[in-house]
């Protein structure tokens, strides 16, 4: 490729033949097989994928097919339905997996870049990480000194406590069924614990607070989960923010009262994050060593092991699993 002048020419213009994960049965294991793959169109950039990961949004599409539908309110969109291929980037869809490597090898036309930014690398947006980091930062704002509590402790509910420590709130609690999650929540921020199989139904998160928490925010998905989390915010400025996606079609319900005095409910789609500008700002946090990047990372696999990298996630025990398309 000639990328003198500030501008990227494309050297080929043929199909290639590559390996991809392909899944043509909603829950059934993924195989790996050869396809062909055009070569790029107008403003489209064809990218050899280095390493890619998972996460619980993969799980959720790979699962799902006509009988388990996203509500009729739900646009059928890329979002909404279940493919019949998986590609290496397996989140292709619905946003990248954090820590994904590309480099870019092909171009259908002239493309002009800045002198800067060299189309050599590409980085796509991240679904998990940029969307807690986002939304503790950019959503919710939270202040120095405030009290988070986060339903979920998966890589977006972790990514919201690494940015909630951040931000200097001096409590945050971690709201999961599963224990295991509580000795690595400690290294992201996390600082108190609720595993609410334990409590009994009682609002423990308003005990812990004096009242109610100054930012809730709901990483799992579940429109029970955003109402508790809602309850569970501070009356009169508790601001809760929706960042799971319910795939149930089950509608949220809270009480107007409470809204009248205060309570702020929002929802954020990548938590607000605008790549241009904010993911340098990250990525320079994370070279500073202010975040915490590495400390997702729990498993590596091959390519030819994906269906372990599922396996792993629907077993609870992996926060991100990197999958390289050679053997490392």
């Amino acid at each position: 490729m000639d990328q003198s002048n500030g501008k990227l020419e494309s050297t080929t213009r043929n199909a290639i033949r590559c390996k991809a994960a392909i899944c043509r049965i909603a829950g059934e294991p993924l195989i790996i097989e050869e396809i062909e793959v055009d070569p790029p169109q107008a403003w489209e950039v064809r990218i050899k994928i280095l390493c890619t990961s998972l996460c619980h949004s993969d799980v959720t599409f790979w699962k799902l097919n006509a009988n388990n539908m996203i509500s009729n309110d739900m646009p059928r969109d890329g979002t909404s339905r279940f493919r019949d291929m998986k590609g290496e980037a397996v989140h292709h869809f619905f946003g990248v997996s954090s820590f994904a490597q590309y480099t870019v090898v092909d171009v259908a036309q002239v493309v002009k870049i800045s002198p800067d930014l060299p189309l050599d690398k590409a980085c796509l947006l991240s679904c998990g990480v940029s969307t807690g980091v986002g939304a503790a930062w950019k959503v919710a704002e939270v202040e120095e000194g405030s009290t988070v509590a986060i339903f979920g402790l998966g890589s977006v509910g972790l990514a919201v406590a690494e940015g909630a420590k951040l931000r200097g709130a001096s409590k945050i609690i971690g709201v999961d069924l599963n224990p295991k999650k509580f000795d690595i929540a400690k290294k992201f921020g996390v600082t108190d614990f609720v595993n609410p199989a334990t409590t009994g139904g009682k609002p423990v998160i308003k005990g812990l607070t004096d009242g109610g928490a100054d930012y809730c925010f709901e990483c799992i998905g579940l429109a029970s989960l955003m109402q508790d989390a809602f309850s569970s915010c501070r009356e009169g400025w508790g601001q809760t923010v929706i960042l799971g996606v319910e795939l149930h079609g089950t509608p949220l319900s809270v009480n107007c009262y409470e809204i009248m005095r205060g309570k702020i409910i929002t929802g954020s789609m990548f938590g607000g994050v605008k790549p241009k500008t904010d993911i340098p700002f990250f990525a320079r946090k994370y070279l500073d060593k202010e975040l915490n990047l590495d400390g997702f990372i729990t498993h590596k696999l091959s390519f030819k092991d994906i269906n372990k990298a599922f396996d792993l996630l629907l077993e609870g025990n992996s926060l991100r699993c990197i999958i390289w398309m050679d053997d490392h």
